[in-house]
């Protein structure tokens, strides 16, 4: 049913336990599988024009935890059964559902599996919910995994 999904990773508990869910319907189907990180824009506006230090000290840390995620989720696709076909990406300065839903687009994935902090109230409200905006948004079928 599923040929080609997209697992959204930050690194966090709620996406490692997507990672999971992701790698094992990938093995069931035979599907292509892709770990997406998404780093978010440089929050500091102007400060990266002054001080690019800044600026090139956010993107290190993010390619650090990106490499760290999709580590994580290479090790899953090599241990507990078939080798599941993986590819890793990157995509730098974009709000993380709209790279997620984009991302999803450009692959032709058929699947988002996603992970959710399961925020809710003011929390949910201060915020914001990539998941609720990914689910919006997405013109193919999201997985949510808490």
């Amino acid at each position: 049913m599923f040929k080609n999904i997209l697992l959204a990773t930050d690194g966090s508990a709620a996406s490692e336990h997507a990672a999971g869910l992701a790698v094992g319907l990938a093995r069931t189907h035979g599907a292509q599988l892709t770990a997406l990180f998404v780093s978010d824009p440089y929050p500091y506006l102007g400060v990266g024009e002054v001080n690019p230090m800044g600026y090139q000290a956010y993107a290190a840390a993010a390619q650090q935890h990106a490499a760290q995620a999709h580590a994580h989720v290479e090790s899953l696709c090599t241990t507990g059964g078939a080798a599941v076909p993986l590819q890793v990406r990157l995509v730098e300065d974009v709000a993380a559902a709209s790279g997620i839903v984009e991302s999803a687009k450009e692959l032709g994935a058929d699947l988002i599996v996603m992970g959710s902090h399961g925020r809710s109230g003011i929390a949910r409200l201060m915020l914001g919910s990539v998941a609720s905006r990914v689910v919006a948004e997405s013109p193919i079928p999201v997985l949510v995994s808490r």
